[in-house]
């Protein structure tokens, strides 16, 4: 770049910074301004309405004042709320205002325009003229998308083609141009290069000025029904994702909002780790949660869940043969995860429609009021053709009904009679107030009770009316017996005497009955293992986690499917890890959302894996092939070229990701003699990567147990402000973090330190994934550790690929 064009540049710079500082100062002003008067309004809001309802003039009078008062506040906060994001969107701008230039000419005209593309809009004052162009419009895909050249891009109102003369890259801090480029095929190298040397930070940050052409589809895709990216360790996948965000929030602002866009973590330490991305681009964040917390919310109650960690951490420690049941358990995961399983299912519910159900009696007293028998006797009563919940719901009407009769009944029984000799005034007078607010089958008309508080009144005066006393007795009766019932007919509307325990309990029979309730569903092997952990699990109310989704499901299929129809976006994070029973259930719950999935079946380290590399993908079904997209990134660039050539090498497939040219040390193994030696070894490197000027490492172990025995180690060690992760860790921070390796998927660590790389500890084929996984977080610097043999995944790889260290 010559001189005058950097200068140029910098005194264009610096009009649009003088622009941004101008219309920053007039606005502060009017943003406080009506804040103040929103303030004021609501403070003030019935001192300006006199309220009157005498007569229907009068009333008619008071509604219009309000509804003006309400008018003008409305008014006022609306203002308020558009000034001050127009106030917030050029702070962002100001130290920064862009990162991007493309000069367009468009077919038929003889001009160019220069398109300054930046994380939000700035126009001139007449609203027209843009000066910064938002990076989420049409025209800044170019941006993205081509190098010069001829272009096109799509518009609402058409297609636009043309011919691209220039693409400028900028890097720009506090108002002065730092680094200038021109570049041709892609969002420049030189670029990428300083953005991803810098050290990890405790939150993801917007890629918004190094998105990949790749990246770029995958954030501007708006037809398709369901996206699937397959994306390597280090691609960007997730970052897309909430780029994607803020592109759909800014195209359709006017119909979809923040709320209605889910997305599922893998883990709660995650939701904090990306939650600054979307308000450092101007929106407000999507709803996050994980797919256990959703669990939690509707069995948690009543059931007590095993999360999927512990399943995990189940997996991981207990070796082939070691536990009775062992492979029972991973058979089970296998088979309750599987689409098979899903139709088993369904099929079980068809035969419950016509015998099977199981219900719970509805108990008073130590006592049956309805029996299960009588219960099952209705439920079986109704049409054959009545869909199974619709019968469920004619049933709870029947037992309200039922309910009403007998709660008539009991007011004669001995124990009511008991409890109106302890009743005192104050008690009579509490009992009555609920009463008048009640507006179910029992509640009393005003007038009634008016005329009971003067018969009551009387009665105090006169004993000797010993007619009121019989009406006073009824009514009293009436109401300590509508007292008690109260429970039993929130149970009923709660579809609580439904067995929902013993009705999942009856699948896991013996193989000849399960088959007849599933109509031929083929049984796993070790089936009588899987029905006997199973039956023991219920037992004590709980459930094992591959059990969870399918007892919501039959849940919902006898009670009736919640449908959430607000949703228009399902985000799921490390998508390979959900099975493909969750992503029917999803579907289910969120009939009108589209779903993006991301992840990498590189990294499914959970049993009940879905397949989203290949063409075929189970996932292509849900939507069918005509709805889906499918986007594969094998382009890495989390790390360093020497770590990638490394962590590569550990998977039989691995040559198809391509490494990103930033250069660094090769990964470094080292051996010692004993676990004590190892621990020291370890507490000097971290001592090294810190004065170095590494502020996020992780030392990332196999399982959370062993993750507890190195943070006890290195802090006996000396080693400071260390800081131990387990699944109940809601924030992710900088520092040198101790954590199980299914923990930090998703996240990045200036350097890592692998606690233990032996045989011993990653030897079956089933863990290399999760080996591979615990590499790839680093993004500079990756250290190994064993005290005996290494892993049989690294015992193979070429020697160039690595240092080796003993002592």
């Amino acid at each position: 770049m010559n001189a005058n064009d950097w200068q140029k540049e910098q005194e264009r710079l610096d009009q649009i910074t003088l622009k941004l500082r101008t219309r920053i100062a007039e606005l502060e002003p009017e943003v406080d301004q009506l804040r103040d008067q929103a303030a004021d309004i609501r403070k003030r809001f019935w001192e300006e309405v006199t309220v009157n309802t005498s007569t229907h003039e009068d009333f008619e009078e008071t509604f219009f004042t309000i509804k003006q008062q309400a008018a003008v506040l409305s008014e006022r906060e609306s203002t308020h709320r558009q000034l001050l994001r127009q106030w917030k969107s050029m702070n962002r701008l100001l130290p920064s205002p862009y990162f991007g230039r493309i000069d367009f000419q468009e077919d038929g005209l003889d001009f160019s325009e220069q398109v300054y593309i930046g994380v939000s809009s700035f126009a001139e004052e007449d609203g027209m003229s843009f000066l910064v162009y938002d990076w989420r419009t049409p025209i800044a895909s170019l941006y993205y998308d081509y190098s010069p050249g001829e272009v096109a891009f799509e518009t609402p109102g058409g297609h636009v083609a043309g011919t691209m003369e220039l693409k400028r890259q900028y890097q720009i801090r506090d108002g002065q141009i730092q680094n200038l480029f021109d570049s041709s095929i892609t969002i420049g190298d030189e670029l990428l290069q300083q953005v991803l040397g810098k050290g990890a930070d405790n939150q993801m940050k917007s890629i918004v000025a190094t998105i990949q052409k790749e990246q770029n589809a995958i954030i501007r895709n708006d037809t398709s029904r369901m996206l699937i990216v397959q994306g390597v360790a280090g691609s960007g996948k997730t970052s897309a994702a909430l780029q994607r965000v803020a592109y759909l929030l800014y195209k359709h602002r006017e119909q979809i909002k923040a709320d209605q866009i889910v997305l599922f973590s893998p883990n709660p330490m995650f939701s904090s780790y990306v939650s600054t991305v979307l308000p450092e681009l101007g929106e407000e964040n999507m709803q996050q949660t994980t797919f256990q917390e959703y669990l939690e919310y509707w069995l948690g109650s009543t059931l007590r869940l095993e999360d999927p960690f512990d399943q995990l951490e189940y997996v991981l420690t207990e070796g082939e043969g070691s536990e009775p049941g062992y492979e029972a358990r991973l058979n089970g995961i296998g088979y309750k995860s599987s689409e098979a399983y899903l139709q088993a299912l369904q099929n079980y519910a068809q035969w419950l429609s016509q015998e099977g159900m199981s219900f719970n009696p509805i108990r008073f007293r130590d006592r049956d009021l309805i029996t299960a028998e009588q219960m099952k006797s209705q439920f079986y009563s109704y049409d054959a053709s009545i869909r199974l919940a619709n019968r469920v719901v004619l049933l709870q009407e029947w037992l309200l009904r039922e309910l009403t009769i007998l709660e008539r009944q009991e007011r004669e029984e001995s124990w009511v009679e008991e409890e109106l000799n302890y009743l005192d005034n104050d008690q009579y007078a509490e009992a009555y107030q609920a009463l008048r607010k009640e507006d179910g089958v029992f509640a009393f008309a005003e007038e009634y009770v008016d005329a009971y508080n003067e018969l009551h009144n009387k009665h105090l005066q006169e004993d000797d009316s010993f007619d009121f006393a019989q009406q006073e007795e009824a009514l009293l009766r009436r109401m300590i017996v509508k007292e008690h019932f109260k429970s039993l007919r929130r149970g009923v509307k709660r579809l609580l005497f439904i067995d929902m325990v013993g009705l999942y309990d009856q699948l896991f029979s013996d193989d000849v009955t399960y088959r007849e309730m599933t109509n031929g569903a083929e049984v796993p092997e070790y089936w009588s293992g899987i029905c006997k952990q199973t039956k023991e699990k219920l037992s004590r109310l709980e459930l094992f986690y591959e059990d969870a989704t399918p007892y919501l499901y039959l849940k919902e299929l006898i009670e009736g499917v919640r449908r959430n129809t607000e949703v228009r976006h399902i985000f799921v994070d490390e998508g390979q890890d959900y099975s493909m029973f969750q992503y029917e259930f999803l579907k289910k719950l969120f009939p009108r959302a589209r779903m993006t999935v991301l992840g990498d079946f590189s990294q499914a380290i959970f049993t009940q894996a879905t397949n989203l590399e290949e063409d075929d993908s189970p996932l292509t079904r849900l939507y069918g092939e005509e709805e889906t997209s499918r986007f594969l990134l094998v382009r890495s660039y989390r790390s360093t070229r020497e770590i990638v050539e490394f962590t590569k090498s550990l998977l039989p497939y691995g040559q198809m990701i391509v490494p990103f040219e930033r250069r660094g040390r090769k990964p470094v193994l080292s051996m010692s003699d004993n676990s004590k030696k190892r621990a020291e070894r370890m507490a000097a490197d971290l001592a090294t990567l810190q004065a170095e000027g590494y502020t996020s490492i992780g030392v990332i172990t196999k399982t959370a147990a062993e993750s507890s025995e190195v943070y006890n180690t290195l802090t006996a060690l000396g080693c400071q402000e260390l800081r131990h992760i387990t699944k109940a860790t809601f924030t992710f921070d900088k520092g040198t973090l101790i954590i199980p390796a299914y923990l930090a998927k998703g996240v990045e660590f200036d350097a890592v330190l692998i606690y233990d790389g032996s045989s011993q500890t990653y030897h079956r084929e089933s863990e290399r994934k999760l080996f591979y996984t615990a590499c790839t977080r680093a993004m500079h610097r990756l250290h190994l550790y064993t005290t005996g043999e290494w892993t049989p995944f690294i015992q193979g790889l070429d020697l160039s690929l690595y240092e080796v260290e003993q002592y």
